[in-house]
């Protein structure tokens, strides 16, 4: 694709997924080649600029995101998804990581771009994501074959209801680090603080949040604002992550960090989560995904601090400050995660074309 039509604009659909909103793109949609992608995608996400004044984001890493669908010719898969994240005030467009809050709109963008028939009722959707190399389910509600947004699901950092959208997830340990525990050790220490390196979906390095000098239950806009925090948790982070597999993270939006405390309204552990630069406003699916697993760890700080139910299938609710996220944690009989779910909602927002 030239850059004269990248200039006439590309059909895109705008949607927010769980708690994260973006651009979904048919991958045809998109210049084949990378760089003149990315070139593509700051210019219309106005980045890089605070403000993303001149572009679509919302001056927020959560609302400047990317979903890449096409038709998957892998067994198993009917999507192909790509997820990118455009930095808001750097010239960076990151595939370093994946998003299980923007998942939850691939299931109904591939069916409304049709590379999904539905089914009357739910439609699942196989989704291989291309990422981590992982597959996911979404399941859809399709009632008479049509995708509908309306429903009477919540979930906590999104006003109002919409359609459930359950996510499963099988076989994500280790998606992006090699391992669950990429350094072999349930605990480490990095610069002196205690902590748990893992990745279940999502790498993340798990620390209590009173080892760097807060209590955990703060608000976004105080930790923010506290450089000296912000400092102290990305030189651990940049150390973290060739320990974890992931090299020099410095331009990454990969180790997600995780503060975490005790929880205070009935979960099983409380975070506040940043990624990696700002603290987010809930906390991402798989970042959710991964702190649980922590919890199950004996020995390491999350255990010490999480109530964690009894049972081989374990729910565990991570508080975070807009509420709480429910993750669904499988075991075997040995103890080894075998798979993982959530409920996400979906809503599509405009459809149309969007201009570089």
């Amino acid at each position: 694709m030239s850059d004269d039509l990248c200039a006439d604009g590309i059909r895109a659909m705008w949607m927010r997924g769980g708690t994260s909103k973006g651009g979904f793109f048919l991958a045809d949609d998109l210049p084949a080649d990378t760089k003149a992608r990315d070139a593509f995608l700051l210019r219309a996400f106005g980045s890089p600029d605070p403000r993303q004044i001149d572009g679509m984001g919302s001056a927020d890493p959560l609302t400047s995101k990317v979903a890449v669908v096409s038709r998957s010719m892998r067994d198993g898969a009917d999507v192909d998804y790509l997820f990118l994240q455009v930095f808001v005030d750097q010239a960076i467009v990151s595939d370093s990581q994946n998003c299980g809050n923007m998942l939850a709109g691939v299931g109904p963008f591939a069916i409304e771009r049709g590379l999904v028939d539905a089914v009357d009722g739910t439609t699942a959707v196989s989704i291989f994501m291309v990422n981590t190399g992982k597959l996911a389910t979404a399941s859809v509600h399709t009632p008479g074959g049509a995708v509908t947004y309306q429903g009477d699901a919540r979930i906590d950092g999104v006003p109002g209801t919409a359609a459930a959208i359950p996510l499963a997830f099988a076989d994500i340990a280790g998606s992006s680090c090699g391992a669950l525990l990429p350094t072999g050790n349930a605990v480490d220490f990095v610069n002196g603080v205690e902590l748990t390196l893992i990745d279940n979906g999502m790498p993340c390095v798990v620390l209590r949040a009173t080892d760097v000098g807060i209590t955990g239950y703060g608000d976004c806009a105080t930790l923010d604002a506290d450089d000296t925090l912000k400092a102290r948790i990305e030189a651990i982070r940049r150390k973290a992550g060739p320990l974890m597999n992931l090299g020099d993270v410095t331009e990454q939006s990969v180790p997600k960090m995780m503060l975490i405390a005790a929880p205070r309204n009935g979960g099983a552990i409380s975070v506040r989560s940043f990624i990696p630069h700002r603290c987010h406003a809930s906390i991402g699916v798989l970042g959710a995904v991964s702190v649980a697993t922590a919890c199950l760890l004996d020995g390491s700080p999350a255990h010490a601090l999480a109530v964690v139910p009894d049972g081989r299938s374990k729910t565990l609710d991570v508080e975070h400050p807009s509420g709480a996220t429910s993750c669904v944690i499988d075991l075997d009989e040995h103890g080894t995660v075998v798979g993982a779910a959530m409920l996400r909602t979906a809503r599509k927002l405009f459809d149309g074309m969007i201009f570089g």
